[in-house]
């Protein structure tokens, strides 16, 4: 009997597969190294604001709500696919592009007022580890949001194929990444830096 999804021990999207974890783990290396950048930077205020002076911790912790939900809703969309439940699957991974949306909205709001008060990454060493760091998750999120409506419209067009699998599979595993990027983010640069 032929299988309706591939193995992804012995075919082509384990390779896939493997390859986007090889990405992914060049991508927490870069991580890992703005991270170390702004600590070891977060001092360098230039007698300008430090992370105290500028950070919201509620609009920030909204933030992080919004993106964990987008986990969830992730993680839901995907219990949709073994059962080739496409308007399940399609709904809740909508929900997941509208949360990330409203997050990234959120983050150009911060990085919109942190400009008008003056504050850009050329003021100081700190301000600019800390808009590097958080403008590379930010463009992450908006990669994951360019790519998830053409996959969902591959989905709705298409069913249920092996590449389409793939391609989701693919999504979730990077959208929570970029959510478990972010709890270190949310954990160094805002809890350890606004107590």
């Amino acid at each position: 009997m032929k299988q309706q999804f591939p193995d992804t021990h012995h075919d082509v999207s384990s390779t896939t597969i493997f390859g986007f974890w090889v990405y992914l783990m060049t991508d927490a290396v870069m991580f890992a190294t703005f991270f170390a950048t702004y600590v070891v930077l977060q001092g360098g205020t230039f007698g300008g604001p430090g992370i105290r002076d500028i950070v919201h911790l509620p609009f920030v912790l909204t933030e992080t709500l919004l993106l964990l939900a987008s986990s969830f809703t992730c993680g839901i969309a995907m219990l949709g696919v073994p059962k080739r439940e496409t308007t399940k699957v399609i709904f809740w991974f909508f929900v997941t592009f509208v949360l990330g949306l409203i997050f990234l909205g959120m983050e150009f709001f911060e990085f919109n007022r942190l400009t008008a008060d003056g504050h850009n990454w050329q003021t100081s060493a700190f301000l600019s580890a800390y808009f590097t760091l958080i403008g590379t998750h930010g463009l992450h999120i908006v990669a994951g949001l360019f790519f998830l409506p053409f996959f969902l419209a591959q989905l709705w067009r298409c069913g249920f194929s092996a590449a389409i699998l793939r391609r989701l599979t693919c999504f979730r595993i990077y959208w929570q990444f970029i959510y478990l990027i972010w709890i270190f983010t949310f954990t160094i640069v805002y809890l350890i830096g606004v107590k």
